[in-house]
């Protein structure tokens, strides 16, 4: 059977639900799809470009963009729920997000909604992209703490109890505390 790179993306998302990133290996998604590793190169140079597809893919499925019309602290708001959605919705998806952006591989950004949403508040582009780079790194905190006290409550390794500060109410929390910062940044009407 002749794959096509989605047809690869996707059965690799469906190995890293199933088995985790530490075990989405090329070996592993080929034998899932009856093929050569080496068939896979085909598609994709290294582990690291399929990855980035991979990750591509998580953060196209979780899109939400808010509208036009809505303040911007409340689209940062809105764009730090949908990574959250995003990287929560597989396993391992926080480290792989994560991992991808840090290695500055993948198309897709999770930072730039982030510094559009700040953008729209006026602020300096230097102080505007801090910002989002300061929300975006509490993101993949937070969400990675999240997660794996998820993982590891499902397979009954913790307690179900959530640690304090590794739910939602604390990550809207502690995003409003990083918004209340930036505001103290935003310049008076008159100079926007």
């Amino acid at each position: 059977m002749r794959y096509r790179k989605g047809d690869i993306v996707e059965r690799a998302i469906a190995v890293l639900d199933q088995y985790g990133l530490a075990d989405l290996s090329m070996r592993r998604l080929a034998s899932e799809l009856g093929l050569q590793p080496s068939a896979l190169y085909h598609h994709f140079a290294s582990k690291q470009e399929l990855l980035a597809a991979v990750a591509d893919e998580l953060l196209e499925r979780g899109r939400r963009p808010a509208g036009d019309d809505v303040p911007w602290d409340d689209a940062v708001v809105a764009a730090g729920h949908e990574l959250r959605d995003a990287m929560l919705a597989y396993r391992d998806g926080a480290e792989l997000i994560a991992t991808v952006q840090a290695f500055g591989l993948g198309r897709v950004s999770p930072l730039a909604p982030l510094v559009r949403a700040v953008d729209r508040g006026g602020f300096a582009p230097e102080l505007a992209r801090a910002a989002a780079t300061t929300i975006l790194h509490f993101v993949f905190g937070h969400v990675s703490e999240e997660q794996a006290h998820l993982q590891a409550s499902s397979v009954g390794a913790i307690g179900d109890d959530a640690p304090v500060g590794a739910d939602a109410a604390s990550f809207d929390l502690g995003l409003s505390l990083i918004l209340d910062g930036v505001r103290q940044h935003r310049p008076a009407p008159s100079e926007h």
